[in-house]
């Protein structure tokens, strides 16, 4: 999709049409998710501080964003997709690779697909799309990057909207694009490689693989001398495993109060497991991610002995990692994922009322971080007894949250929630997207900031 997010502000509010729309946190520590081909003229782009996208355009319209707005026209473009082929593999809520091969017969050539692909998008979502056509999904993606629209600053030049690599012509394509181009060549990678004069795909292409793997390595060397040659046989894969399931915020000012951080885990944590649930994941490897002020950042992992998706379980984790690290400094970003993942619930066991050590309804956040620390031990760290302990006490805890769930699909995220979690505003709980991309302008205090 071109400028997908920007796109969409766009098409909900004309009166943004032709203006440099910046979509993201507007705060000078928020960070640049989409911006229209206007704003891209100026030199910004995604990834970009919003600070620095303000100081190279300082009339540019910033909108915070509207992550579940993005997420339902995603689902409106994926469902135009699959009338071309069940074969899709989602790469991010604005981009797909598809498997075509199957459609020639009954809808035609592959550029012919591609035009249709563009014409129903915009017909039926009002925003515009380009298509790379080629045999593999490298050459696939670096098309429809040649098809997109040039910035301008007096309004964008339409691009061909459609490339096709056709077969046989795939180095010629290939070879004249520079090495940033190609996957897995960034900033550090370009730099080596240019030192040895090499700045085109086709230069690199000719440099001995021996040679590349001496300097970048074995793999990431024989993976850059294949691409270079155009050789990539990954499939659509229209299932891709899910790696890890984490939330991290960015604060508007820096947090040295460890009450407030254990309190921003627990919240931290109640947003993982809810993604978790709704996905039907659980995980073993929980880790604690903290950024101080100069952007030195520590991370910190513990693996249990069975996965859980209980946010009370999560948080006691990560509260206990979080006794670790010096947080006197402050703490600019703090962040909770959950990694190794398997897919199922736990099994049904029933709830008890019995408070004690064995449904561990008294075993909370703070007593689990206080513990770790009263005991004398490295407080990154649980014993092994406590390890094997914590998916039993939590079991019960974790049909808790089912409960809770349920009444949130009801009523709403706000509408019940953990004690720790209540403030002055009320309940506090994170939305998938919440002030996603860092601090806006109205941010006060140590008001937290999603990334």
């Amino acid at each position: 999709m071109d400028a997908f997010f920007a796109s969409v502000e766009v098409l909900d509010a004309p009166s943004l049409a032709g203006k440099p729309v910046v979509v993201g946190g507007s705060g000078a520590r928020g960070v640049v998710a989409s911006c229209t081909y206007e704003a891209r003229a100026y030199g910004i782009h995604s990834a970009m501080s919003s600070y620095e996208a303000r100081r190279r355009c300082p009339h540019a319209v910033f909108v915070e964003g509207r992550y579940n707005r993005y997420a339902q026209t995603s689902e409106r473009l994926h469902s135009v997709l699959r009338r071309f082929t069940p074969l899709i593999e989602p790469i991010a809520l604005d981009e797909a690779f598809l498997d075509v091969s199957g459609a020639h017969r009954s809808i035609g050539s592959p550029r012919a697909i591609a035009e249709r692909i563009r014409g129903t998008v915009f017909e039926e979502l009002g925003l515009s799309c380009c298509v790379g056509v080629a045999r593999t999904k490298l050459l696939a993606k670096m098309a429809s990057r040649a098809a997109k629209p040039v910035p301008a600053l007096r309004g964008s030049r339409p691009g061909p909207g459609v490339v096709v690599v056709p077969p046989g012509g795939e180095l010629r394509f290939l070879h004249p694009l520079p090495i940033r181009a190609l996957w897995g060549v960034g900033p550090a990678t370009a730099r080596r490689l240019e030192e040895l004069g090499v700045t085109t795909v086709g230069d690199l292409a000719a440099v001995p693989d021996g040679a590349l793997r001496s300097l970048l390595g074995s793999a990431n060397g024989r993976r850059l001398a294949a691409l270079a040659r155009g050789e990539d046989d990954r499939p659509v894969e229209r299932l891709r495993e899910t790696k890890s399931v984490g939330h991290e915020e960015t604060f508007a000012v820096d947090l040295g109060d460890s009450e407030s951080l254990h309190r921003h885990v627990m919240r931290i944590a109640d947003a993982v497991a809810s993604r978790l649930r709704e996905a039907d994941l659980r995980g073993r490897t929980i880790t604690l991610k903290v950024r101080h002020p100069d952007r030195r950042t520590i991370t910190r992992s513990q693996t249990l002995p069975t996965p859980t998706s209980s946010a009370r379980g999560i948080a006691v984790v990560a509260g206990a990692l979080l006794c670790s690290v010096d947080v006197t400094r402050g703490v600019r970003l703090l962040g909770v994922s959950l990694s190794a993942l398997v897919r199922g619930g736990a099994t049904s066991r029933q709830l008890s009322f019995n408070t004690g050590s064995d449904t561990g309804l008294d075993t909370g956040f703070e007593k689990a971080s206080e513990g770790a620390l009263s005991n004398g031990r490295a407080p990154s760290l649980l014993s092994g007894d406590d390890r094997d302990a914590l998916p039993g006490r939590e079991a019960a805890w974790e049909e808790v949250e089912a409960a809770v769930a349920q009444i949130r699909v009801r009523y709403g995220r706000s509408a019940v929630s953990s004690a720790a979690l209540v403030g002055p505003d009320g309940i506090s709980v994170e939305r998938l997207g919440d002030a996603r991309w860092g601090p806006g302008e109205s941010s006060k205090g140590g008001g937290r900031c999603p990334v």
